[in-house]
Protein backbone atom coordinates (compact mmCIF):
# COMPACT_ATOMS: atom_id res chain seq x y z
CA UNK A 1 0.00 0.00 0.00
CA UNK A 2 1.00 3.47 -1.09
CA UNK A 3 -0.67 6.65 0.54
CA UNK A 4 0.72 10.15 0.14
CA UNK A 5 1.50 11.85 3.29
CA UNK A 6 -0.47 14.79 2.67
CA UNK A 7 -3.56 13.01 1.61
CA UNK A 8 -6.54 12.77 4.10
CA UNK A 9 -8.55 9.75 5.38
CA UNK A 10 -10.69 9.58 7.46
CA UNK A 11 -9.93 7.21 10.51
CA UNK A 12 -13.72 5.08 9.71
CA UNK A 13 -12.20 4.68 5.67
CA UNK A 14 -11.26 1.62 4.44
CA UNK A 15 -7.88 1.39 2.29
CA UNK A 16 -7.07 -2.22 1.09
CA UNK A 17 -3.58 -3.06 1.51
CA UNK A 18 -2.26 -2.50 -1.96
CA UNK A 19 -4.14 0.76 -2.87
CA UNK A 20 -1.91 3.53 -4.16
CA UNK A 21 -3.04 6.87 -2.76
CA UNK A 22 -1.54 9.78 -4.48
CA UNK A 23 -0.90 13.31 -3.03
CA UNK A 24 -3.76 15.83 -1.79
CA UNK A 25 -6.35 12.86 -1.96
CA UNK A 26 -9.41 13.27 0.49
CA UNK A 27 -11.03 9.88 0.96
CA UNK A 28 -14.32 10.77 3.36
CA UNK A 29 -15.92 8.66 6.21
CA UNK A 30 -17.15 4.82 5.92
CA UNK A 31 -15.78 4.61 2.19
CA UNK A 32 -13.72 1.54 0.43
CA UNK A 33 -11.02 2.36 -1.53
CA UNK A 34 -10.08 -1.41 -2.45
CA UNK A 35 -6.86 -3.07 -2.70
CA UNK A 36 -6.23 -2.65 -6.92
CA UNK A 37 -7.31 0.66 -7.06
CA UNK A 38 -4.80 3.82 -7.99
CA UNK A 39 -6.29 7.75 -6.81
CA UNK A 40 -4.36 10.24 -8.08
CA UNK A 41 -3.18 13.22 -7.11
CA UNK A 42 -6.15 15.71 -5.61
CA UNK A 43 -8.86 13.07 -5.82
CA UNK A 44 -11.64 13.64 -3.41
CA UNK A 45 -13.81 10.79 -2.45
CA UNK A 46 -16.53 11.51 -0.75
CA UNK A 47 -18.44 9.17 2.47
CA UNK A 48 -19.84 6.01 1.81
CA UNK A 49 -18.46 5.51 -1.71
CA UNK A 50 -16.65 2.49 -3.08
CA UNK A 51 -14.27 2.87 -5.25
CA UNK A 52 -12.88 -1.11 -5.98
CA UNK A 53 -11.70 -3.66 -8.68
CA UNK A 54 -8.70 -2.82 -10.95
CA UNK A 55 -9.26 1.07 -11.00
CA UNK A 56 -7.33 4.44 -11.46
CA UNK A 57 -8.92 7.66 -11.64
CA UNK A 58 -7.17 10.90 -12.52
CA UNK A 59 -6.64 14.26 -10.59
CA UNK A 60 -8.87 16.29 -9.38
CA UNK A 61 -12.25 13.77 -10.00
CA UNK A 62 -14.69 13.80 -7.02
CA UNK A 63 -16.64 10.92 -6.58
CA UNK A 64 -20.00 11.66 -4.42
CA UNK A 65 -21.45 10.00 -2.17
CA UNK A 66 -23.09 6.44 -2.31
CA UNK A 67 -21.20 5.68 -5.49
CA UNK A 68 -20.20 2.36 -6.62
CA UNK A 69 -17.24 2.65 -9.35
CA UNK A 70 -15.13 -0.44 -10.36
CA UNK A 71 -17.43 -3.03 -9.18
CA UNK A 72 -17.44 -5.86 -11.81
CA UNK A 73 -19.61 -6.36 -14.98
CA UNK A 74 -23.28 -6.99 -14.97
CA UNK A 75 -22.45 -9.50 -17.77
CA UNK A 76 -23.52 -13.30 -17.22
CA UNK A 77 -20.85 -14.39 -19.28
CA UNK A 78 -18.05 -12.70 -16.78
CA UNK A 79 -16.23 -15.37 -15.17
CA UNK A 80 -14.10 -13.50 -13.17
CA UNK A 81 -11.03 -12.54 -14.88
CA UNK A 82 -8.70 -9.29 -14.11
CA UNK A 83 -10.20 -6.13 -16.36
CA UNK A 84 -9.79 -2.40 -15.53
CA UNK A 85 -11.95 0.72 -15.42
CA UNK A 86 -9.68 3.94 -15.88
CA UNK A 87 -11.30 7.12 -15.61
CA UNK A 88 -10.06 10.76 -16.55
CA UNK A 89 -9.10 13.85 -14.64
CA UNK A 90 -11.43 16.73 -13.31
CA UNK A 91 -14.61 14.49 -13.68
CA UNK A 92 -17.49 15.01 -11.40
CA UNK A 93 -19.40 11.82 -10.31
CA UNK A 94 -22.36 11.94 -8.74
CA UNK A 95 -24.03 10.28 -6.15
CA UNK A 96 -25.00 6.64 -6.86
CA UNK A 97 -23.51 7.04 -10.23
CA UNK A 98 -21.97 3.13 -10.95
CA UNK A 99 -19.29 2.46 -13.37
CA UNK A 100 -18.05 -1.52 -14.27
CA UNK A 101 -15.10 -3.21 -15.34
CA UNK A 102 -14.90 -5.07 -18.97
CA UNK A 103 -14.88 -7.89 -19.85
CA UNK A 104 -12.17 -10.37 -21.77
CA UNK A 105 -14.37 -10.35 -24.59
CA UNK A 106 -15.09 -6.20 -25.02
CA UNK A 107 -11.53 -6.14 -24.29
CA UNK A 108 -10.51 -6.02 -20.74
CA UNK A 109 -11.24 -1.87 -20.75
CA UNK A 110 -13.91 0.62 -19.73
CA UNK A 111 -12.31 4.18 -20.03
CA UNK A 112 -13.77 7.59 -19.12
CA UNK A 113 -11.96 10.81 -20.28
CA UNK A 114 -11.72 14.20 -18.69
CA UNK A 115 -14.09 17.12 -17.56
CA UNK A 116 -17.51 14.89 -17.30
CA UNK A 117 -19.91 15.32 -15.63
CA UNK A 118 -22.06 11.49 -14.33
CA UNK A 119 -25.50 13.15 -12.47
CA UNK A 120 -27.18 10.77 -10.01
CA UNK A 121 -27.25 7.52 -10.80
CA UNK A 122 -26.07 7.37 -14.04
CA UNK A 123 -24.47 4.01 -15.39
CA UNK A 124 -21.34 3.26 -17.41
CA UNK A 125 -21.57 -0.55 -18.32
CA UNK A 126 -18.47 -2.68 -19.43
CA UNK A 127 -16.37 -1.95 -22.22
CA UNK A 128 -17.74 1.28 -22.91
CA UNK A 129 -15.39 3.63 -23.74
CA UNK A 130 -16.77 7.82 -22.87
CA UNK A 131 -14.79 10.70 -24.23
CA UNK A 132 -14.04 14.12 -23.21
CA UNK A 133 -16.88 16.70 -21.34
CA UNK A 134 -19.69 14.26 -21.94
CA UNK A 135 -22.61 15.06 -19.57
CA UNK A 136 -25.04 12.02 -18.62
CA UNK A 137 -28.06 13.39 -16.37
CA UNK A 138 -29.85 11.98 -13.89
CA UNK A 139 -30.68 7.86 -14.65
CA UNK A 140 -29.26 7.69 -17.93
CA UNK A 141 -27.81 4.41 -18.51
CA UNK A 142 -24.75 3.94 -21.18
CA UNK A 143 -24.76 -0.21 -21.89
CA UNK A 144 -21.67 -2.23 -22.87
CA UNK A 145 -19.62 -1.87 -25.67
CA UNK A 146 -20.96 1.90 -26.43
CA UNK A 147 -18.54 4.30 -28.17
CA UNK A 148 -19.60 8.11 -26.68
CA UNK A 149 -17.88 10.49 -28.51
CA UNK A 150 -16.50 14.05 -26.85
CA UNK A 151 -18.77 16.46 -25.96
CA UNK A 152 -22.08 14.81 -25.96
CA UNK A 153 -25.30 15.09 -23.35
CA UNK A 154 -27.32 11.92 -22.76
CA UNK A 155 -30.30 13.30 -20.79
CA UNK A 156 -31.84 12.46 -18.13
CA UNK A 157 -34.05 9.05 -17.57
CA UNK A 158 -32.31 8.00 -21.47
CA UNK A 159 -30.09 4.76 -22.56
CA UNK A 160 -27.82 3.80 -25.08
CA UNK A 161 -27.64 0.93 -26.02
CA UNK A 162 -25.13 -1.93 -26.09
CA UNK A 163 -22.37 -1.07 -28.99
CA UNK A 164 -24.46 1.75 -29.96
CA UNK A 165 -22.04 4.48 -31.38
CA UNK A 166 -22.72 8.00 -30.09
CA UNK A 167 -20.71 11.11 -32.74
CA UNK A 168 -19.11 14.02 -31.21
CA UNK A 169 -21.46 17.05 -30.06
CA UNK A 170 -24.52 15.16 -30.57
CA UNK A 171 -27.07 15.80 -27.80
CA UNK A 172 -30.07 12.76 -26.76
CA UNK A 173 -32.99 14.28 -25.16
CA UNK A 174 -34.55 12.96 -22.12
CA UNK A 175 -36.32 9.49 -21.62
CA UNK A 176 -34.98 8.02 -25.10
CA UNK A 177 -34.22 4.72 -26.11
CA UNK A 178 -31.25 4.93 -28.49
CA UNK A 179 -30.86 1.59 -30.46
CA UNK A 180 -28.67 2.89 -32.98
CA UNK A 181 -25.63 4.66 -34.01
CA UNK A 182 -25.89 8.57 -34.08
CA UNK A 183 -23.74 10.42 -36.36
CA UNK A 184 -22.32 13.83 -34.77
CA UNK A 185 -23.93 16.89 -33.76
CA UNK A 186 -27.50 14.93 -34.31
CA UNK A 187 -30.24 15.59 -31.71
CA UNK A 188 -32.41 12.72 -30.57
CA UNK A 189 -35.33 13.03 -28.95
CA UNK A 190 -38.19 10.98 -28.64
CA UNK A 191 -39.09 7.64 -26.37
CA UNK A 192 -37.57 5.39 -29.74
CA UNK A 193 -34.60 7.58 -30.49
CA UNK A 194 -35.72 9.29 -33.79
CA UNK A 195 -33.39 11.61 -35.73
CA UNK A 196 -34.21 14.70 -35.59
CA UNK A 197 -32.01 17.26 -36.96
CA UNK A 198 -28.62 19.09 -35.73
CA UNK A 199 -27.40 20.08 -32.23
CA UNK A 200 -27.55 23.58 -33.41
CA UNK A 201 -27.91 25.18 -29.89
CA UNK A 202 -24.48 23.28 -29.09
CA UNK A 203 -22.61 24.41 -32.55
CA UNK A 204 -23.39 28.33 -31.91
CA UNK A 205 -22.20 27.32 -28.21
CA UNK A 206 -19.36 25.79 -29.44
CA UNK A 207 -18.11 29.24 -31.91
CA UNK A 208 -18.89 26.91 -35.04
CA UNK A 209 -18.35 29.31 -38.15
CA UNK A 210 -21.80 30.18 -40.02
CA UNK A 211 -20.32 28.43 -43.12
CA UNK A 212 -20.03 25.23 -41.29
CA UNK A 213 -23.16 25.45 -39.62
CA UNK A 214 -24.21 25.93 -43.19
CA UNK A 215 -22.70 23.26 -44.51
CA UNK A 216 -24.15 20.83 -41.89
CA UNK A 217 -27.73 21.85 -42.45
CA UNK A 218 -27.07 21.26 -45.96
CA UNK A 219 -25.75 17.75 -45.35
CA UNK A 220 -28.68 16.93 -43.25
CA UNK A 221 -30.74 17.92 -45.32
CA UNK A 222 -29.30 15.57 -48.36
CA UNK A 223 -28.76 12.38 -46.09
CA UNK A 224 -32.33 12.95 -44.97
CA UNK A 225 -33.72 13.55 -48.63
CA UNK A 226 -31.22 12.12 -51.41
CA UNK A 227 -31.00 8.77 -53.27
CA UNK A 228 -30.24 5.66 -52.11
CA UNK A 229 -29.01 3.81 -49.17
CA UNK A 230 -27.99 6.24 -46.13
CA UNK A 231 -24.38 4.65 -47.05
CA UNK A 232 -24.48 5.94 -50.61
CA UNK A 233 -25.64 9.25 -49.57
CA UNK A 234 -22.78 9.86 -47.24
CA UNK A 235 -20.15 8.65 -49.90
CA UNK A 236 -21.74 11.11 -52.16
CA UNK A 237 -21.30 14.17 -49.70
CA UNK A 238 -17.66 13.11 -49.10
CA UNK A 239 -17.12 14.26 -52.55
CA UNK A 240 -19.48 17.30 -52.39
CA UNK A 241 -17.83 18.06 -48.90
CA UNK A 242 -16.87 21.85 -48.01
CA UNK A 243 -16.83 21.29 -44.13
CA UNK A 244 -14.47 19.36 -41.83
CA UNK A 245 -17.43 19.44 -39.75
CA UNK A 246 -19.34 17.42 -42.81
CA UNK A 247 -15.95 14.80 -43.23
CA UNK A 248 -16.56 14.05 -39.32
CA UNK A 249 -20.22 12.93 -39.78
CA UNK A 250 -19.22 10.84 -43.53
CA UNK A 251 -16.27 9.40 -41.73
CA UNK A 252 -18.06 8.49 -38.97
CA UNK A 253 -20.77 6.47 -41.21
CA UNK A 254 -18.15 4.74 -43.11
CA UNK A 255 -16.40 3.51 -39.94
CA UNK A 256 -17.44 -0.14 -38.82
CA UNK A 257 -19.68 -0.76 -36.94
CA UNK A 258 -21.80 -3.17 -34.68
CA UNK A 259 -25.49 -0.91 -35.40
CA UNK A 260 -27.47 0.41 -37.80
CA UNK A 261 -27.67 4.28 -38.00
CA UNK A 262 -30.59 6.55 -37.17
CA UNK A 263 -31.54 7.85 -39.83
CA UNK A 264 -33.53 11.80 -40.87
CA UNK A 265 -37.23 10.89 -41.38
CA UNK A 266 -37.58 11.48 -45.06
Amino acid sequence: MSIDSSANIHASAVIEEGARIGAGVRVGPFSLIGADVVLHDNVWIKSHAVVTGQTEIGEETIVFPGAVIGEIPQDLKFKGEPTRLVVGKRNRIREGVTMNTGTEGGGGLTRVGDDCLFMTGAHVAHDAIVGNRVIVANQGAIAGHCVIDDDVIIGGLSGIHQWVRVGRGAIIGAVTMVTNDVIPYALVQGPRGQLAGLNLVGLKRKGVARSDITALRAAFQMLAQGDGAFQDRAKRLKDEAVSDYVLEIVNFVMAESDRSFLTPER
